[in-house]
C-alpha cells in the first residue's frame, strides 16, 4: 500500500462520526429520529463518510486482513492493567469536535450499565463495558478504517448490503478471480470461525478475550459491526447452524451498542470499583495489546 496521507489515515473527525452513520441507518424501532438529530453532510462530495467508506472498502483486502493478523495478534505493543487501558481509550476523544460531550469511557459504562439494568449475566455487562477497546488500534497508528466500520468477511464476494457497495470495485480482491466469486476460498455453510473477517477493533478484541470469556460474549465483541449479516442476512451461505443460533446474542447485545448513549454521564469513580472486580472474575490482571 502506497504512503497515506493525514487525511486518508483520519477522515473522520472523531470515530463517533461512523457510529452515527450507522444510527441512521439503523434507528432505535418505533423511532422516527429527525435527521437534523445525527451529523448530516449533504455535500457528498464533502461527505467525510463517504471517504471513510471509500477508503475501507478499497484497502479491506484479504491480503490486508492476514498482514494485520500477523502483525497486532503478537499482542507487543503495551501491557497493563484493563482498567488503564479503558482510561488509555479516552485519548481517542478529538476535543475539537464539538459533538462529543462524553468520552469513550463513559459511552462503555452507559452500555454496560444498561445491561446491568435489565438484568443480564455479569459476563454480559462486562461485554457491554469493553466491547470497543479495541479501537486502541489507533493509538498504535491504524488509519481509522483499519479499525472501524461495518465489519465483513474478506475472500469472497462483497456483498451489496454493505454500505456503499460502489466502492469495492476499487478494491484489487473485486478483480481476483480467487476472491470475487459468492463462496471464494470458502464453502457452503463453512462456518464463521473458517472465515476471515476485514480488521479492526471487533476482530482485535475478539482474539485479546477468546480465552476467558463465555463463547456468547465473544460472538458479541466479534461480530457486533457485521450489520450486512445481522441486519441483511447477507451472508447466510457461509454461516453454519451453530452460527445461527449464536447470532441471537449478536442481536441482544446490538441495541445496547446502539441505543444506550445518552447526554448524561455516568459517576466513573462510583462504578470503578464494581467493574474492577467483574474484570478480575473473568479476565487476567493484565491486558496484552
Amino acid at each position: 500500500m502506497e504512503k497515506l496521507t493525514e487525511k486518508e489515515i483520519s477522515p473522520l473527525s472523531s470515530l463517533d462520526v461512523w457510529e452515527d452513520d450507522v444510527l441512521s441507518r439503523y434507528p432505535e424501532p418505533g423511532t422516527e429520529k429527525a435527521k437534523e438529530e445525527f451529523r448530516v453532510y449533504n455535500d457528498e462530495e464533502n461527505n467525510p463518510v463517504r471517504e471513510f467508506y471509500r477508503l475501507n472498502h478499497t484497502y479491506q483486502t484479504y491480503g490486508n486482513v492476514l498482514a494485520k493478523k500477523a502483525n497486532f495478534l503478537q499482542f507487543d505493543k503495551k501491557e497493563m492493567p484493563w482498567w488503564s487501558a479503558m482510561e488509555y481509550l479516552n485519548t481517542l476523544v478529538d476535543e475539537s469536535d464539538p459533538d462529543i460531550s462524553l468520552d469513550q469511557l463513559q459511552h462503555l459504562l452507559q452500555t454496560s450499565e444498561a445491561i446491568r439494568a435489565d438484568g443480564h449475566p455479569d459476563w454480559f455487562i462486562l461485554t457491554g463495558f469493553i466491547h470497543d477497546l479495541g479501537k486502541v488500534l489507533c493509538l498504535f497508528g491504524e488509519p481509522q478504517w483499519n479499525v472501524v466500520g461495518d465489519s465483513f468477511p474478506v475472500g469472497c464476494k462483497f456483498s451489496d448490503k454493505i454500505v456503499y457497495p460502489e466502492f469495492f470495485a476499487a478494491n484489487p480482491d473485486n478483480d481476483d478471480e480467487r476472491y470475487n466469486t459468492k463462496y471464494g476460498v470458502y464453502s457452503h455453510q463453512c462456518g464463521l470461525d473458517n472465515v476471515h473477517m476485514s480488521w479492526g477493533h471487533d476482530e482485535y478484541l475478539y482474539h485479546i478475550t477468546k480465552d476467558y470469556l463465555p463463547e456468547e460474549a465473544l460472538y458479541m465483541i466479534r461480530y457486533h459491526s457485521f450489520y450486512s449479516q445481522h441486519r441483511e442476512k447477507a451472508y447466510d451461505h457461509l454461516l453454519n447452524a451453530h452460527d445461527q443460533e449464536m447470532f441471537k446474542w449478536v442481536d441482544k447485545f446490538n441495541p445496547y451498542d446502539l441505543y444506550s448513549k445518552s447526554p448524561k454521564p455516568p459517576v466513573v469513580s462510583e462504578l470503578k470499583p464494581y467493574y474492577e472486580d467483574l474484570i478480575a472474575k473473568y479476565l487476567p490482571a493484565t491486558v496484552k495489546l
